[in-house]
């Protein structure tokens, strides 16, 4: 682990490759577990404001479960999540034609009905951020559906942290992520 601010890392963003395989998994995180996508606070905000807009954009079955439970729901562990439909599959999946998961939050943004793309914890997988009181955590999520990317990303020499620096940049700002590429420069040398 090191330290940006108050972020601590793990050297695992740095150490390991990583690029979405769509071919390969058929956007699998979106459809399997027992969690929806995690939410920041003022995303649930964000939700509920787009959903009309959003609305469109999604599978009949998904919009069954955000009008009765809600466009978010707090998940087991006592944090804000996305509701699920069937216990597994987020209410926001929407299907391509040839069965690979998309997110219908995002499909609205990319048509520019919406100026919000996503949840951050979608954009910034496989990494996972956790709030504490002193500090955030940003770590490596290890899930065996996502053993095609790590393969792409070795074939690429892609590591975690430059296929997520969009959504790390969104997250901490530019000027943390040009200081996690110098400690990742160092690590590496």
């Amino acid at each position: 682990m090191f330290q940006i601010g108050k972020t601590l890392i793990s050297e695992e963003i740095i150490e390991n490759d990583f690029v979405c395989n769509l071919t390969a998994c058929k956007g699998a995180c979106c459809i399997d577990g027992d969690a929806g996508a995690p939410l920041e606070d003022k995303e649930t905000e964000i939700l509920v404001d787009i959903y009309k807009d959003v609305k469109p954009f999604l599978r009949p079955e998904g919009i069954a479960v955000i009008e009765k439970e809600g466009a978010f729901v707090k998940g087991e562990d006592g944090e804000w999540e996305t509701p699920l439909v069937n216990g597994s599959e987020c209410a926001y999946v929407v299907f391509s034609d040839n069965g690979t998961a998309k997110c219908g939050l995002e499909d609205a943004y990319n048509a520019g009905v919406t100026k919000w793309k996503k949840p951050v914890s979608c954009h910034l997988y496989p990494v996972r951020i956790r709030e504490y009181t002193e500090f955030t955590a940003v770590n490596y999520h290890k899930w065996e559906i996502c053993d095609p990317a790590c393969s792409l990303g070795a074939e690429l020499k892609v590591p975690i942290y430059k296929f997520v620096k969009d959504a790390l940049i969104r997250k901490f700002g530019k000027k943390w992520y040009a200081e996690l590429e110098s400690v990742a420069t160092d690590m590496t040398k």
